[in-house]
Parts: C-alpha cells; structure tokens; sequence
C-alpha cells in the first residue's frame, strides 16, 4: 500500500513517535533515487514509506539513522564509489567535515548525498501540584517544547490551565518510552502522595520545589511508612538553578533551566567548546 512521507510524517509527530527522515540531496552519474526523494525510517530500522534507493544506498543510510535515534544527531551521508573515496582520502565509514562516507558496492557506481534527520517525541514534563510554581512551570514548558502533563486533584485547579493532559489526583503511568522529568511542586498540599508517585516512576529527572528543611522532613517521613531511601536520593530538593528566584515564575524558570541543562548535556558537543 502506497502511504504518503508527509502525511506519515504528521501522523507520526502528532503521536509522538520517533522516526527518522531520509532525503537525498544529491546526486551524481547513475542513482535508483534522485534529488529530493524521501523516506521514513522507523526504530526498527524499517522503511515505513517513501523510498530512497536500493541496497547500494539503503544500508549505509538505515546505519546512519540507527545512530541519529541514538544520539539525536543530524547526519550527511555520501555513497560514493570506492575509487572516488580513494581520491578523497576517505576510508567506508569515516567522517570528515560534517560528512559520513559509505561506499557504494553497485555496479552503477554512482553518487548520492542523503541528510538523516531524527524527529523524535517531545521530552515530557509532568507537574505534580495546581500551586502558583506549579502553573508557572507548566505555562513556561510548553513554549520550550515539551510535552506538559499536570497531575493535580480537580479541586485544586481553578480554570483548566493550558496543557497537553490533565490528571485528576497524582496517578502517573510508572513506566514509559522517552525523555520524562517530574517535578513536584505541590506546597503543601499533597507533598507526600505526590512524592510517592514520583519516585516510583521512571524520570530523567525528579525535582522537589521546596526548601531543604521541607525536603528532609518528607524524605524522613516517606522512609519510616517504607519508601526505600535510594529512591528518594533521586530526588533533587530543592529543585532549579541557584539564580535568586524569589517570585513563582522566577522560581519555575529556575527550575525548567535545570531540566534544560541535563538535557542538552554533551550534545553541544565540540561547537560549545570552541566558541
């Protein structure tokens, strides 16, 4: 069946699947694919639609968007024939200059350029908390990107803020694919059931909006009716970036700056170290 890259490429995003998309941007001498086809690589290594070639081409880029899932990282290849390799001084598998080299083992012996993006989910967010931080946080996630979840029993939200989901109560799934940080920001008001919730679930990243005397008190508190103190470790109490924030606004920037920077950690890579 014949399925369309963009309208996969749609559908795809507004699950919040990852993929990868393949396009060649160019070609030399003889190729099956030419400039400007495309395809949608799945996880899996499966080509869900579009189409970029045959075998000459088709390893060498399923390989490169293996490894862009990996680590979310764009990627060039150039197929090219192993004498042109030779002249560039380039081995098969070799990156130079921004390029990935593969060589292309078709009698055809032609060039192709193909850009390997990887499109994954957004990283989710979940709040626990309907507190003045609790909001601030949420309102300020969404233009940055992420996936905002706010876990809050119904009667301690006024309007209904604007989020991707809304939980009634703390009730998180434990267990999911993807980049997940939680934070609590309850104030008082549920601090115990909220932690409970949180550190029984996978997370990048557990924040606890409160002072550290706020924060041993629970963790005490939590370990004696037998939470285990190594999950409550993962908790970082009090959450953000030491910036000064007084106001809950100040304080949930604070917060999303920590997400932020475990986040992008060494993905800048050799470009942050240089400039």
């Amino acid at each position: 069946m014949h399925v369309d890259v963009m309208d996969l490429m749609a559908k795809l995003k507004s699950s919040e699947e990852a993929f990868v998309l393949a396009t060649v941007v160019r070609t030399v001498s003889v190729t099956a694919a030419k400039a400007g086809a495309k395809a949608i690589i799945r996880p899996d290594g499966t080509i869900a639609a579009g189409w970029i070639g045959g075998g000459c081409a088709r390893g060498a880029v399923l390989r490169a968007a293996t490894q862009s899932l990996r680590d979310g990282k764009a990627r060039l290849v150039s197929i090219q024939p192993g004498d042109l390799l030779a002249d560039l001084g380039v081995k098969p598998g070799e990156a130079r200059g921004g390029v990935q080299f593969a060589r292309n083992m078709c009698p055809s012996q032609g060039t192709m350029d193909v850009f390997v993006e990887p499109v994954l989910p957004r990283p989710s967010l979940i709040v626990f908390g309907a507190s003045p931080v609790a909001l601030a946080l949420a309102a300020q996630a969404r233009p940055l990107g992420f996936n905002v979840t706010l876990a809050a029993p119904a009667d301690d939200l006024g309007e209904a803020p604007d989020v991707d989901h809304l939980i009634d109560g703390f009730a998180i799934e434990p267990e999911t694919k993807g980049e997940r940080y939680l934070v609590v920001s309850t104030q008082g008001r549920g601090d115990e059931a909220a932690l409970k919730a949180a550190v029984a679930a996978r997370a990048d990243y557990i924040g606890f909006v409160g002072s550290h005397r706020k924060m041993a008190a629970l963790k005490q508190e939590l370990t004696e009716v037998g939470i285990e103190p190594a999950a409550l470790d993962r908790v970082k109490g009090p959450a953000g970036l030491d910036i000064g924030a007084i106001t809950p606004e100040e304080i949930a920037l604070s917060v999303l700056a920590e997400i932020i920077s475990i986040r992008r950690r060494g993905q800048r890579g050799e470009t942050a170290q240089q400039a």
